[in-house]
């Protein structure tokens, strides 16, 4: 297991409504949240096997953005 973290532009519950979809379709990702009182709008997955590509890919799918912590 292990824990990722990006900067995203995802900044309230609604936008995290819309990315759920997506990143509830990558293989290996069992949790993942966003901390919206970050200033950084923080996205930690936690995951067995999906990659930071295919996390930022499924999050670009919805509409947002991240780029690496």
């Amino acid at each position: 297991m292990s824990t990722l973290q990006f900067k995203s532009n995802i900044k309230c519950s609604g936008c995290a409504n819309t990315v759920k979809p997506f990143l509830d379709k990558v293989d290996g990702v069992t949790d993942w949240s966003v901390d919206f009182a970050s200033q950084d709008k923080l996205l930690t997955v936690q995951t067995t096997s999906a990659t930071e590509e295919e996390i930022t890919s499924a999050v670009k799918s919805a509409g947002y953005h991240l780029t690496k912590k």
